[in-house]
């Protein structure tokens, strides 16, 4: 991506693009989860899943009490496979939340008190270190379970910003350069968390009824807008 890129048009269109879907859809209430340890077990239960799915695995762990760090280290991974395999990948989603637990009692002791200490680079830094966590799932963990300002890009992002011509080669584009546009045109400050949170959540809103792999057009709020 080129710096010019980034220094233009985005950073005008960006804030723009949220007041639109913001006022389409009103407050979307991310991310489902009644415990941060629930929102993390379902950062990485929905990777690949629609969320319905990720419910249902999520309701299965919680009718069995498996939604705490501590009881999910003690599990066993057959159990643990079988209660998630409403999401998908069940063998590899045991193996990241078993993973995920190892990481978080060895680094914090079960704590997410302690690893809201961390600032955002050096807690991403260590959860990119863990087996089946990428960019999306650190970031969602960050902004969604953590409370930390850093602004979640999936597929949806792109397709937005490339189909409504905003960023030039979005779909391809380097999962940090798409996020700089974002903390460049919002800063990435404690008070824009809810910011963060809720565009994340209105574009995949937007993706899901309008900007699919096949896109759906006709009633789209940013189609007369871009």
């Amino acid at each position: 991506m080129q710096t010019e890129t980034i220094n233009s048009r985005p950073l005008s269109e960006i804030p723009k693009i949220y007041r639109v879907l913001s006022s389409a859809y009103g407050p979307m209430g991310w991310w489902p989860g009644e415990t941060q340890t629930e929102v993390i077990i379902g950062a990485i239960l929905t990777q690949s899943a629609a969320w319905t799915n990720v419910e249902k695995a999520i309701s299965n762990l919680k009718s069995r009490g498996l939604l705490s760090f501590e009881a999910l280290d003690k599990a066993e991974i057959d159990l643990l496979k079988s209660l998630i395999k409403p999401a998908g990948y069940f063998n590899q989603k045991a193996k990241k939340i078993k993973e995920f637990v190892k990481f978080a009692g060895k680094e914090f002791n079960f704590s997410i008190r302690r690893m809201e200490r961390e600032d955002i680079s050096s807690i991403r830094e260590k959860l990119l270190g863990v087996f089946g966590i990428g960019e999306e799932t650190a970031d969602s963990i960050i902004l969604y379970a953590l409370n930390k300002p850093v602004f979640v890009v999936d597929a949806y992002t792109r397709r937005v910003l490339e189909r409504h011509g905003i960023v030039k080669g979005a779909l391809k584009e380097k999962y940090l350069n798409i996020q700089k546009i974002f903390h460049c045109s919002i800063p990435s400050t404690p008070e824009n968390v809810e910011v963060y949170n809720e565009y994340h959540a209105l574009l995949v809103n937007v993706g899901k009824l309008h900007c699919r792999k096949k896109p759906s057009c006709e009633g789209c709020p940013l189609k007369d807008v871009f």
